[in-house]
């Protein structure tokens, strides 16, 4: 008796050691953009996030190849309204018919577990498109009701930084004062169909535009000295949290204090332009390498540490057809035909779904996992405890 419960006290502590491994992996989100003439078809895509084991992605449309193809997967993805729909979707039978046309037929064999209404909206500059956001957004969400989807699936909209008309320090973030009546309309959407602030948030960006005075260790999530809110006492040791407690403060002026947020996008480039300071191979892998510690971590801000930080990371591809400056094509993980930009601790081998893993060995451009560790004693320890007191049961 005393050597079969050996054994199955250690399969308990390989199971727990297992299920630890999957909850870590889990909470990695990337971008997969489809700007490009040379991109994997989604097949190959999918084969890709699974030999990563990425379990979550978004989209920027609802390409039916890409729907059908991660079907009976278990990669749940987001999916977005594009910005000229918006006037039409907010006619509530029009609204019905998108849903019942892009969403039903796949859902629930495809995991669909947000739409994106919409790309940036609020600081997009035209007026009249951000006036018709919140009724496409309730019509949207009639339409999952009427079908009995609306438990499964988030409605939001990803907004950019630019929203805030103060981010620093955190506790002083406040909305621009021209979003002073729509926010609130929007706010009180999110907050009840319980769906989440979607924020793209890129501190590469404001070291780019300021690199005297911001230090690069801090926007790289190295270590370093940090800054310390003063009228919150929380100290910050990377500006992606910061950027995102802005939010936070932002919501709370408000009256919104207890809706989620989570980073849409966030990203570092590879390569850029000679004006585009920072962005560069080596800070790129750093940044996407920290960030990936970080959620593996499943770490909140140091205003809501307790709850993890969802992460969409930008993006999977660099994508060739994307215009603007240098580095807006070179922003992905991965080349089109499926090699690494650059190392960030993934690995995978072309043609093969069971060779990657996510690196966690130490570099001292890297945030030590010490939770995990931490996590792995505890698990051990409660599974040695229980085993002894069966031992002792049947002695």
């Amino acid at each position: 008796m005393e050597k079969l419960l050996g054994r199955n006290v250690v399969l308990h502590i390989l199971l727990g050691l297992f299920l630890l491994t999957l909850s870590e992996v889990e909470s990695l989100g990337i971008n997969y953009g489809q700007v490009g003439n040379n991109l994997p078809p989604p097949e190959k895509v999918l084969d890709l996030l699974r030999s990563l084991r990425v379990t979550k992605a978004r989209i920027y449309d609802t390409n039916p190849q890409i729907l059908t193809s991660f079907a009976n997967s278990n990669v749940e993805l987001i999916v977005t309204v594009e910005n000229d729909m918006l006037a039409s979707l907010m006619d509530p039978n029009q609204a019905f018919q998108w849903v019942y046309t892009h969403i039903r037929p796949y859902f629930p064999a495809t995991r669909i577990t947000g739409i994106s209404v919409g790309n940036e909206l609020f600081t997009g500059g035209d007026t009249t498109l951000m006036s018709y956001l919140v009724p496409a957004m309730v019509s949207i969400h009639a339409a999952l009701a009427r079908l009995g989807l609306d438990q499964f699936i988030k409605i939001s909209t990803p907004s950019s930084l630019a929203v805030l008309q103060e981010s620093f320090p955190p506790s002083a973030g406040c909305f621009r004062p021209e979003l002073n009546a729509i926010m609130p309309q929007f706010l009180q959407f999110l907050a009840a169909t319980k769906a989440p602030f979607w924020i793209n948030a890129y501190p590469y960006f404001a070291y780019k535009d300021d690199p005297s005075n911001i230090s690069l260790d801090y926007v790289l999530f190295n270590p370093n000295s940090g800054m310390i809110d003063q009228n919150t006492k929380l100290r910050y040791d990377n500006m992606l949290y910061a950027q995102v407690d802005a939010v936070i403060f932002a919501m709370y002026r408000m009256g919104y204090a207890g809706i989620e947020v989570g980073v849409s996008e966030t990203g570092w480039p590879s390569r850029g332009d000679s004006s585009e300071i920072g962005a560069t191979l080596e800070n790129a892998a750093i940044y996407n390498r920290n960030l990936f510690r970080r959620q593996m971590e499943n770490e909140g801000t140091p205003m809501r540490p307790k709850i993890k930080l969802e992460i969409y990371v930008f993006a999977l591809f660099n994508e060739d057809l994307k215009p603007g400056l240098t580095s807006e094509r070179n922003y992905g993980l991965f080349q089109p035909d499926g090699t690494m930009a650059y190392s960030v601790g993934l690995t995978s081998l072309s043609g093969s779904t069971s060779s990657a893993t996510i690196s966690l060995t130490s570099d001292s451009s890297q945030v030590k996992p010490r939770r995990s560790y931490e996590s792995l004693l505890s698990i051990t320890f409660l599974h040695l405890l229980v085993f002894r007191v069966l031992t002792r049961r049947h002695a």
